[in-house]
């Protein structure tokens, strides 16, 4: 059987009572380790689980994915994900490649920033498509994420944006030359990926451009979710541009439409005067 386990987005504990179970059952445990981490490191996971566990990187998984399968159709392996096992398309394709391969499967689910994100006050159901924004560098600087954004406020709905993660990457260089030299891991924060959406916002205002979203757009900066130092943080895009909320992972939500329970939680959390240039649409309806 080969175990997908989701371990919810704090610390080692967070993995559900029916997931330790099953990895305790594992004869082995691989830790999916490039599409997001947990505040805490891999020993303290094998020492709360009672196991070890082999770190899977991006290569393992998507080309190595054969030395994961290896017995499975004779033997329990688990395959740990941080939040929960479908969080990532590559997770997917590790199904199929089991299902193709005549090994059952069972996913044992957790929370994930894709519902957790609700703890910031605004509902679920009137979220849109979710994006991710990637580091720019000097000759690749795409936007597709912003028309997205603006997408998705044209019809009233938040949007959920996910922000890079650049672990074990090389550099051009590295890469041509074929060294297994690699970067040093970036977690993109809240305050790069607001300063990004104001660039693009002042490039299409520049070129005459009707805009979706502005600089005074109310976005909300979330950092650490599900730890016990998890930060929450609404304000208008140029004031989250500002804000240090520290350590990774960062998440940004841009809202569309709220309604004024919405606005009454995201009151809890705001900067001064990030409500202020809130319209009313009608008696049940606000915007920004």
């Amino acid at each position: 059987m080969l175990y997908f386990i989701g371990l919810g987005l704090g610390d080692a504990a967070d993995i559900t009572v029916k997931g330790l179970q099953a990895v305790k059952s594992c004869s082995r445990v691989y830790l999916e380790a490039y599409t997001s981490i947990l505040t805490v490191g891999k020993e303290a996971l094998e020492e709360y689980y009672g196991k070890e566990l082999i770190l899977a990187d991006r290569d393992l998984v998507e080309q190595g994915a054969d030395e994961i399968l290896k017995d499975a159709d004779a033997t329990d392996v688990a395959f740990l994900v941080v939040g929960d096992p479908f969080g990532a398309t590559t997770h997917s394709d590790l199904v199929l490649r089991a299902v193709q391969a005549g090994i059952p499967y069972r996913v044992i689910h957790n929370a994930s920033i894709m519902n957790a994100v609700g703890c910031c006050g605004l509902q679920l159901y009137n979220f849109g498509e979710t994006v991710s924004l990637v580091f720019w560098t000097e000759t690749w600087r795409p936007e597709s994420f912003y028309d997205k954004i603006c997408k998705n406020r044209s019809a009233g709905l938040h949007t959920l944006c996910l922000l890079d993660i650049k672990v074990k990457e090389q550099s051009v260089e590295n890469l041509m030359r074929g060294r297994k030299i690699y970067e040093p891991a970036r977690y993109m924060t809240v305050q790069q990926a607001a300063d990004q959406l104001m660039q693009i916002v002042q490039r299409r205002r520049e070129e005459g451009a009707e805009l979706g979203m502005t600089e005074d757009t109310v976005c909300v900066g979330l950092a650490r979710l599900g730890a016990d130092d998890q930060v929450v943080r609404t304000g208008t895009l140029r004031q989250l541009a500002s804000c240090d909320l520290g350590p990774p992972l960062h998440s940004l939500v841009v809202s569309g439409r709220l309604h004024p329970l919405e606005v009454d939680m995201l009151r809890l959390t705001a900067e001064p005067d990030a409500l202020e240039g809130l319209k009313a649409i009608d008696s049940s309806t606000y915007c920004s």
